[in-house]
């Protein structure tokens, strides 16, 4: 992927852009959506506005009974239980999926977590990364079937201006010699937009096009284990827990650039972007602040990107991809 690929395409809307702004008028019947972390936070306001949309919205949850009251006068809304940490779960409730959908058009990869204490869990994976990407990595490959089988299907990664913090560490990406919570979790947040990439160009032959975006901040969820105190040093949010920082969104505004990555057609036939504020973001130089906003260079290369994805297939045992592409040429 080049510098020019990852142009602004000159969208309609903008960094105050709600959820409700960029679904306004859609028609979503007949649309079958999967939203992880799809009852709190951004994944809530992506639930909401796809339901409202007519969209069939299934929504795996770690928290399932939790899930399900808060989403109970959601329209056209499932719950399914689902640990993105756990392969088995995320295979069983594949499983499920193949087998009561016909196709998926739109997979969002919303949930998340930032900035925790060292966690292991699986056989020894650093939590962050096993959390952020090969959840959705395995959740992905084994839908595949189904968003081959739909109509120009989208899978949507959120990542974040986090990327900046670190490329993938190549040498020790389970961080075996010593934990940095803001290291795993740029690392995590490379890893979803290089995912983003090779799936897109895995799948662009059946028509299943990937993009990843940075939401912009928000304090939602997210930030559950960070404490207090260094959510003021940073400048936050106040001893209250009010946001006081001038540049952050609210929820509503945080969903509606995966929202316009899943809806719009100035993305038709245009994939494997990084997106912000409701357009294709620019490459930032090596040196920019991530508040400065663009994707760095490393986590947009397709070399890296298929690196990475050889490495998530040894480490996760996820059923490769098979494109019509590929099945012809057998």
């Amino acid at each position: 992927m080049t510098s020019i690929d990852q142009q602004p395409l000159g969208s309609p809307f903008s960094a105050a852009s709600t959820a409700q702004d960029v679904t306004a008028g859609l028609d979503l019947s007949g649309t079958n959506a999967v939203v992880t972390g799809g009852y709190s936070g951004l994944g809530l306001e992506t639930t909401r506005a796809l339901a409202a949309a007519g969209a069939r919205v299934v929504v795996p949850a770690r928290r399932p009974d939790i899930a399900r009251a808060v989403l109970a006068d959601v329209p056209g809304c499932e719950v399914i239980a689902m640990d993105l940490t756990d392969l088995a779960d995320v295979r069983a409730a594949a499983a499920y999926l193949r087998d009561s959908l016909p196709k998926l058009d739109l997979l969002m990869a919303v949930a998340g977590v930032m900035a925790t204490p060292e966690r292991r869990v699986g056989p020894g994976w650093e939590g962050q990364l096993a959390a952020n990407h090969f959840g959705h990595f395995a959740l992905a490959c084994d839908l595949y079937p189904l968003l081959a089988a739909a109509d120009g299907a989208r899978v949507v990664v959120n990542s974040s201006a986090g990327h900046t913090l670190t490329d993938i560490r190549w040498h020790d990406p389970h961080f075996r010699t010593g934990y940095d919570k803001w290291l795993a979790y740029g690392q995590a947040k490379t890893a979803n937009a290089l995912f983003a990439v090779h799936l897109d160009t895995l799948g662009r032959g059946d028509g299943v096009r990937a993009f990843s975006l940075h939401p912009g901040k928000i304090i939602t969820g997210l930030q559950r284990e960070m404490a207090l105190r260094e959510q003021i040093d940073r400048g936050w949010v106040d001893e209250h827990g009010t946001v006081i920082a001038t540049d952050f969104k609210t929820p509503a505004q945080g969903a509606a650039t995966g929202l316009w990555a899943a809806t719009t057609p100035l993305l038709d036939g245009r994939g494997g972007r990084y997106l912000e504020d409701c357009d294709v973001a620019a490459i930032s130089a090596p040196e920019a602040s991530m508040d400065d906003g663009g994707v760095r260079a490393y986590a947009v290369d397709p070399e890296a990107a298929a690196r990475l994805w050889d490495l998530s297939v040894t480490a996760t045992g996820a059923t490769p991809i098979t494109t019509r592409i590929a099945a012809a040429a057998r």
